[in-house]
């Protein structure tokens, strides 16, 4: 079911609005979804109901994305910000301690919030924070290349091309490793997903020098990675590894950044396997 939530979130001006789009289905431990940059709750469409069986699933978009609008002027896209709204948001719905599964710019946040003790396991897909210099700037390269191509497009051609294989693999081969597995319906709405996203640049400028550095005692983790991502390239789980040694690293076969589309009973049982 999808509904909104508005809560006050602390900032470095003091409490400041904020609203947020989700969607939640299901019964059991309380799961929370975080998305990638430029994409929306909808990306783990393909493994919601899986999960639902056995979990309390909330999809949400993040502020400036899909259907959640941008934070308050004046507040930065920056992990501190964006941590202390998703620790708002979890009191507002009442979430004590969540499991969390995040994919790309969601993978950060998730390993975000185990650093700062605000859920119960982690499962990050293909995290950012991973990378070098060479590989942040060719990430983003491509980030900044996928939503200038999409804001380019006229809707009618999104549509046309989303009717076909080939069209759906011109639009979504860079994240998805199966693009024709996607719906129709689900590229055109990504693509203006993509298109719409407030908060992208701001995100995108206030990554240029994240990186990733804890350990996460005592904390369930799991890191996934597609064998086929084309924009956070797959040795950067092995850094991920060394740098949390407990966490479990798994291979995603024939899978691209966003894995869910390309595998989704593989990714929904990593997720269920991780949130144990």
């Amino acid at each position: 079911m999808s509904a909104t939530v508005s809560f006050k979130a602390p900032t470095p001006y003091g409490p400041k609005d904020v609203t947020v789009s989700y969607a939640r289905v299901g019964r059991g431990e309380p799961l929370v979804l975080l998305h990638g940059i430029g994409h929306h709750r909808q990306a783990w469409d393909p493994v919601v109901d899986i999960l639902a069986t056995e979990r309390d699933v909330i999809a949400i978009d993040l502020p400036g994305f899909g259907a959640s609008p941008g934070l308050p002027d004046g507040l930065a896209y920056d992990l501190p910000t964006t941590n202390a709204v998703l620790g708002a948001l979890f009191e507002a719905l009442e979430l004590d301690r969540p499991h969390i599964a995040g994919n790309s710019l969601g993978g950060l946040l998730a390993l975000e919030l185990g650093r700062e003790k605000r859920v119960r396991s982690v499962t990050a897909l293909s995290p950012a924070g991973f990378w070098t210099e060479a590989e942040r700037r060719y990430a983003f390269a491509v980030l900044l290349a996928m939503r200038g191509i999409a804001q380019r497009l006229p809707l009618p051609l999104v549509e046309r091309l989303s009717r076909t294989a080939a069209g759906r693999t011109a639009l979504t081969s860079t994240i998805y490793a199966r693009p024709a597995r996607r719906a129709p319906q689900a590229v055109v709405a990504e693509t203006l997903a993509l298109v719409g996203a407030t908060g992208f640049d701001a995100t995108l400028r206030a990554g240029t020098t994240v990186r990733f550095t804890e350990e996460l005692p005592g904390l369930p983790v799991t890191v996934a990675w597609g064998t086929q991502d084309r924009i956070l390239v797959r040795r950067q789980g092995v850094r991920a590894k060394q740098m949390i040694p407990h966490a479990r690293l798994i291979r995603l076969p024939g899978c691209g950044h966003c894995p869910m589309n390309d595998d989704p009973a593989l990714v929904a049982r990593v997720i269920l396997d991780g949130s144990r």
